[in-house]
């Protein structure tokens, strides 16, 4: 039996009732937020947080060595589960997001369906959802209310992602920034929808709480984290990068999903002005677009009301970014994105930055290390280093080149 003729087992609509659907893990508060969602509609979901190195080695036991890592890591954790013995194999799922594209990450699903049945899991169901093709068949059905949910959930885990990576370094009670985190994903996930939707006086609320916590000066070394999305935002795939920099003195600044989801939206409107294509896809991506671009100016003017934290470049800016260096047509993996990021860094005065990415992911080596060269031509203060990741790689080597970029670093 061929790869292509192996017997599929999709998530249906019944089995909402009866299944649980395994999510791996990549960036902790959104997904928290948004699995309360899932469980709002009557998914039951369970966020896989493991974190060891059994999940790589499981990996490159299940697929091919030359696969894209963030794809190795996400399946073997999802084995990993599996062979744990805390599930039950006759009432468990797998859910798998898709990009769609031109990247690797649209060969996941193949990739995950040859490794459960390799380790005999053949009768696993798969749910599924593809971004930019969205269909029926993955089983995952939401009302038009939860999908704003969703939209909105990123706005208040950006919030507190950013926020928290503001106060962790200068806290002066170890763990209180946390705790404002923990309370604000409790209280979102039992918020009923006319409250959820209030935007401005939640994000209000939620500065006014991480401004209560005693802090130091803000002085630390900042250090901008863009790159490949899986690796930039896992602690998996980076190998705790975040904590890393905060244990050597730095203060992190990584951008949110909102970014990345309102790029996605815009490369699509760009295709479609340039090349052609479906009306109603034009449409629908320019609706979305207005409503998640209107919600991150809510989120900016209350980080600038409150006046005690930095507040996020406005999306609208963050295109204007890139003329002069790439092309919007440039949109496999992150794409112009990459590049928009390190000059956004750049312009608020974060010169140092590491650029991280799987070993072998071509979009992001040449978006990444190609435009670090033309970047430090024009900004010869830039402070650069990218970071390849993979099974092989040598977090020795990786937390030296970090070490180093450190030494050469500026302080605020």
């Amino acid at each position: 039996m061929t790869d292509h003729n192996l017997p599929q087992v999709n998530f249906t609509r019944e089995m909402k009732e009866t299944h649980t659907l395994l999510v791996p893990m990549m960036l902790e508060i959104h997904f928290q937020l948004i699995e309360s969602v899932f469980r709002e509609e009557g998914y039951k979901t369970a966020l896989l947080r493991t974190n060891h190195a059994g999940i790589a080695e499981e990996g490159l036991r299940s697929v091919h060595n030359d696969t894209c890592y963030p794809a190795l890591l996400l399946i073997g954790q999802i084995i990993d589960a599996l062979k744990s013995g805390e599930y039950d194999l006759n009432t468990t799922a797998v859910l798998l997001t898709q990009t769609g594209g031109g990247c690797r990450a649209s060969n996941y699903l193949s990739l995950l369906r040859k490794a459960l049945h390799k380790n005999n899991f053949g009768h696993i169901p798969v749910a599924y959802f593809n971004v930019s093709t969205p269909s029926a068949e993955g089983g995952i059905f939401f009302r038009k209310r939860s999908i704003l949910k969703i939209l909105t959930s990123l706005v208040y885990s950006d919030l507190l992602m950013r926020i928290n990576n503001q106060c962790v370094p200068y806290e002066q009670e170890a763990g209180a920034s946390r705790k404002v985190v923990d309370k604000w994903i409790a209280q979102f996930a039992s918020m009923r929808h006319s409250q959820y939707k209030k935007v401005a006086a939640n994000c209000h609320a939620i500065l006014r709480d991480f401004a209560a916590i005693p802090r130091s000066p803000r002085t630390k070394k900042r250090v901008g984290i863009v790159g490949e999305i899986y690796i930039k935002y896992s602690p998996l795939g980076n190998n705790g990068l975040e904590e890393y920099l905060i244990g050597q003195g730095a203060e992190v600044i990584n951008s949110g999903m909102l970014e990345f989801t309102m790029y996605r939206l815009y490369s699509m409107i760009h295709e479609c002005r340039v090349h052609g294509g479906s009306i109603a896809r034009n449409v629908l991506s320019r609706a979305v677009m207005h409503y998640v671009l209107k919600k991150q100016r809510v989120l900016i003017r209350a980080v600038e009301k409150e006046g005690s934290f930095e507040a996020p470049p406005d999306f609208s800016h963050t295109i204007k970014m890139c003329e002069g260096y790439i092309d919007h047509g440039v949109k496999m993996g992150e794409g112009w994105l990459l590049t928009a990021e390190m000059l956004e860094l750049i312009h608020i005065g974060v010169n140092n930055i590491v650029a991280v990415q799987p070993f072998g992911c071509l979009p992001n080596h040449i978006v990444a290390k190609g435009m670090s060269r033309k970047i430090k031509d024009n900004f010869p203060d830039a402070n650069i280093v990218t970071l390849d990741y993979d099974p092989g790689a040598s977090i020795i080597n990786q937390e030296n080149r970090l070490r180093l970029m450190l030494a050469n670093a500026d302080a605020v």
